[in-house]
């Protein structure tokens, strides 16, 4: 059942790239994700950059982040406009649910470098990087399924040269996910969870 949801969301996107730019925005308003386990909660369109990726830049990364903040609080500072901040998509600690703010063809803002911005899909998850407890294995599960998607359809390796740590984004001066962050479970996860 999960490998047709992800086939079925795959072709979703696909059909979607098809729609001229003012459809896609309305398919986008509508309510369509490019995961099929995420619930639309649009970013303002003043903190992200409207693109056609994989065409205009190709996809090869996937940004870990920490939000330093509650799952609420984060989806109303993407939906300020004047944060200038985003990310693609926001895990919620407890039960694991997943938010997309940014359709993965965008540029989200989340990784304090352009050149990394372009070419990666950004996931923040609701947490302090001090906090271990808001590392759930709801949160550690539901994020990997998404990354191990999010990996499959834009042809990234499921390795830790490909799925990062913000921290490890070049110029940033951020911390996250932190120490507390289980990067052997989390790889181990994804790969367990790849349709490809």
């Amino acid at each position: 059942m999960h490998r047709r949801r992800i086939l079925q969301g795959a072709a979703a996107t696909a059909a979607a790239a098809l729609l001229p730019a003012s459809g896609r925005a309305l398919a986008a308003m509508a309510g369509d994700t490019d995961y099929p386990g995420a619930h639309w909660t649009p970013a303002s369109a003043s903190n992200y950059t409207a693109s056609n990726r994989p065409s205009a830049y190709p996809v090869g990364y996937v940004i870990i982040h920490v939000t330093q903040e509650t799952f609420t609080n984060t989806l109303g500072i993407f939906q300020n406009p004047a944060k200038q901040v985003s990310a693609h998509y926001v895990v919620r600690s407890g039960d694991g649910y997943v938010a997309q703010c940014v359709r993965e063809q965008d540029i989200a803002w989340h990784a304090g470098n352009w050149d990394y911005n372009t070419r990666s899909i950004g996931i923040e998850h609701e947490g302090w990087v001090d906090q271990p407890s808001y590392f759930t294995n709801a949160m550690y599960e539901r994020s990997a399924l998404l990354t191990a998607s999010i990996c499959d359809r834009h042809g990234i390796p499921k390795d830790r040269a490909h799925i990062l740590g913000h921290a490890q984004v070049p110029g940033t001066d951020h911390t996250d996910p932190g120490p507390n962050w289980d990067w052997v479970r989390y790889i181990r996860l994804v790969n367990l969870y790849s349709t490809g």
